[in-house]
């Protein structure tokens, strides 16, 4: 009997399962005569349909994620038939071989998807709060380590946001490419004799538990960093590794002899029925362990009882020609479906069976198109097999140093070169902060940041601007995400009248929002850290300035949400009581600043709306679906939805005298309806937060308010 090494497989598993080695090629690069292994390109083909079919519609298959570790553990097992039998030299001759043979496979087509991709997102997704980590992502990517920045910046896998993030698959890249780096160190000894076999064994088992081990504890303190990391992943290719080592010990020992074929048979079967129940049944939480188990346990039996025997219908299933011809394309298909999906999501949609067949048929085209031109040309090129290996390990870090210069010049392009409204006309969107006068340039605002409890404070102070004729009022402003939106109009007036400004950064948490609900964990502390670093910082006569969502969201960035539930939650008994209760905190949240002789100053709600502006601007998004229920809504309807709010905030200005109420709605909407766009220009960034440009309408309302706290009576 051949042993596995002999029957290394030809074709890479797909994505997060990139295997290096053919076996059918030519001999230059190869340590021993081997051929292809059908059944192994039928489990590729498996697993990167699965995670396709997850991410078209994760109710169609709810763990279809999991073809991810279908992919893991082949790649551990396929990597190590196709050095296992190096007799070349020793390791300083065996790492430039091995990773001479990583790059190109991997990089080529890697690097072209990323650079279109890139490329495509220029051209096609406006620049937004919902876009804001993909350029960085796909920076990361180019270097394999796209994993780490998801893991740290809490990017959570199954989280709506991360469907738009054209690179987020590639965190499966990344525990492969890491892996890479380890496994050379770890498999080496292997390829010396039987006490090298042993050390690298006892190295791979290790390996294998304390992987399991972080896997297990950062699964329950950290599940996002728990689910991309190496270390928690590194047990499911170590895994396929260790699999393989244990058969070829075994055929080494029993001399080809083959038992008990029925009994193998079942085993398989057996496997292939826990396989497809861990891609039905795997739900997000506790991955990758122990969620992973059953995808990988399923694919290590399959592995071992299909291993070396000719027959049987599963085997054949797996090794005909459509599976074995998906399982070659799968590399390909696993780096082009997501993006293609993503940037569908971005423009026309992928709600509709047209849009998912367009997208899928898209994603073969250049699965296809890839394989043909990049993959298998660079990959048996007799030219590049002629060089030195350490020259091809060169030319491959030049490429991807290449990739990542273009990559930049692609981002750092001019919004104007975008075929986006919100990329191109971005001072009119997106909120900004103004940091210099337009007709004083020598008149700036400086910026420092400092701390107020767990909490950020960002301060821009005046520098080099005219002094007013009366000393300026510090402007202290707390609340969300809504807050934030009137940056542009702030520090505007701040480079007008002299005023400092001081933000509080409230990430992740809100402040008079009359929404309990929404005001939980390290809120309260926050928000009391904010008041007391006021209290510090403000003399009588500063200004506070309050502005949050305050109604229940009819549509996020990324979908629209269910309206009868939220003016459900807006009106009734329970709404009353949560609100009445929400008065008297803040009330006595306020008292403080007001004994100080602080005055303050509270936004009215301001419209909602069904649908996210920014996302339905351009003539090739315009029909997303996201898009249909419009960009208007009737005034009177509005009215009618913020009055229980608007009475809340009468009475506590009542129980504060110092707090008066200001009202952007009349100026957003002075007819009788009221719309994202007016005069070609947007009011509003997305479903309800303000644009750049309406911060800049209303300004001369929000001065005449300041001009009015300014006049109250000492002591009110």
């Amino acid at each position: 009997m051949n042993t596995i090494a002999d029957r290394a497989p030809a074709h890479p598993p797909a994505g997060g399962a990139a295997e290096a080695s053919r076996a059918a090629g030519p001999a230059a690069d190869r340590v021993t005569p081997t051929r292809h292994v059908a059944h192994i390109d039928g489990l590729r083909a498996l697993a990167v349909l699965a995670v396709i079919a997850y991410h078209l519609d994760e109710r169609w298959l709810p763990g279809g994620f999991g073809g991810v570790d279908i992919f893991f553990a082949i790649s551990g097992y396929v990597v190590s038939a196709s050095v296992g039998a190096w007799n070349k030299g020793g390791i300083i001759a065996f790492l430039p071989w091995f990773y001479a043979r990583r790059m190109q496979r991997i990089v080529p087509a890697l690097l072209a998807c990323l650079l279109l991709t890139a490329l495509a997102s220029k051209l096609l997704v406006p620049s937004a709060w919902l876009s804001h980590a993909n350029e960085t992502t796909g920076l990361y990517a180019l270097f394999g380590f796209s994993n780490y920045y998801l893991a740290n910046h809490r990017e959570n896998y199954f989280s709506p946001a991360i469907d738009y993030n054209p690179y987020m698959h590639t965190w499966s890249l990344g525990v492969e490419e890491q892996f890479y780096l380890l496994f050379p160190l770890l498999f080496f000894a292997w390829t010396r004799g039987r006490r090298g076999r042993v050390v690298s064994v006892v190295l791979f088992a290790i390996a294998f538990c304390a992987s399991v081990a972080r896997g297990w504890q950062l699964g329950r303190t950290d599940p996002t960093a728990s689910f991309y990391l190496i270390t928690t992943r590194l047990f499911e290719l170590a895994a396929g590794v260790l699999l393989f080592q244990l058969l070829d010990w075994r055929e080494r020992r029993m001399a080809g002899s083959d038992r008990a074929p029925w009994l193998a048979t079942a085993g398989a079967w057996l496997s292939a029925a826990v396989v497809c129940t861990g891609l039905v049944v795997s739900r997000p939480g506790n991955f990758p362990f122990p969620g992973a188990l059953l995808p990988v346990l399923g694919t290590l039996g399959l592995l071992a009882c299909l291993h070396g025997r000719s027959g049987g219908v599963l085997r054949t299933i797996l090794g005909s020609g459509p599976a074995a011809y998906v399982g070659r394309l799968s590399y390909s298909l696993y780096l082009w479906h997501w993006p293609v999906f993503v940037l569908f999501r971005w423009t026309c949609g992928l709600d509709s069976i047209a849009t998912r067949i367009a997208a899928t048929a898209l994603t073969f085209m250049l699965a296809m198109a890839s394989f043909r031109w990049l993959e298998q040309p660079l990959r048996y090129s007799a030219r590049l097999r002629a060089w030195p290996r350490v020259a091809v390990v060169a030319l491959g870090l030049a490429s991807i140093g290449s990739a990542y210069w273009l990559s930049m010049r692609i981002i750092g392009a001019p919004g104007s070169l975008s075929l986006s409204t919100v990329t191109r006309h971005a001072d009119d969107w997106y909120p900004h902060a103004v940091l210099a006068s337009p007709g004083a340039p020598q008149c700036h605002l400086q910026i420092e940041v400092a701390r107020a409890g767990t909490g950020s404070v960002g301060i821009y102070t005046p520098a080099g601007c005219a002094q007013p004729a009366t000393p300026p009022r510090n402007i202290f402003v707390l609340g969300d995400s809504h807050a934030a939106a009137y940056l542009t109009m702030l520090t505007e007036h701040a480079l007008r009248s002299g005023t400092t400004l001081v933000m509080y950064n409230n990430e992740g948490c809100t402040f008079a929002s009359l929404q309990p609900e929404r005001e939980q964990g390290p809120c309260p502390e926050r928000a009391d850290a904010a008041i007391k670093d006021m209290i510090a910082r403000g003399r009588p006569g500063d200004v506070v300035f309050l502005a949050a969502l305050r109604l229940a969201r009819l549509s996020s960035q990324y979908s629209r949400l269910d309206e009868a539930k939220a003016r459900e939650s807006m009106r009734g008994p329970s709404a009353t009581a949560r609100r009445a209760a929400s008065e008297d905190a803040l009330v006595a949240q306020l008292a403080p600043l007001a004994r100080h002789g602080l005055r303050m100053i509270i936004d009215a709600p301001k419209p909602v709306f069904r649908a996210p502006a920014f996302r339905c601007a351009d003539w090739f998004d315009a029909g997303n679906p996201v898009c249909a229920p419009g960009l208007e809504m009737s005034r009177n309807d509005l009215e009618q939805y913020r009055q229980p709010v608007l009475d809340s905030l009468q009475r506590i200005a009542g129980r504060v005298p110092s707090l008066r109420v200001w009202d952007p709605l009349p100026l957003l909407c002075p007819g009788a309806s009221c719309s994202t766009i007016r005069d070609g220009k947007p009011l509003f960034f997305d479903g309800d937060h303000l644009s750049a440009h309406a911060t800049r309408l209303l300004a001369d309302d929000f001065e005449r308010v300041l001009r009015d706290v300014a006049a109250m009576p000492a002591g009110s």
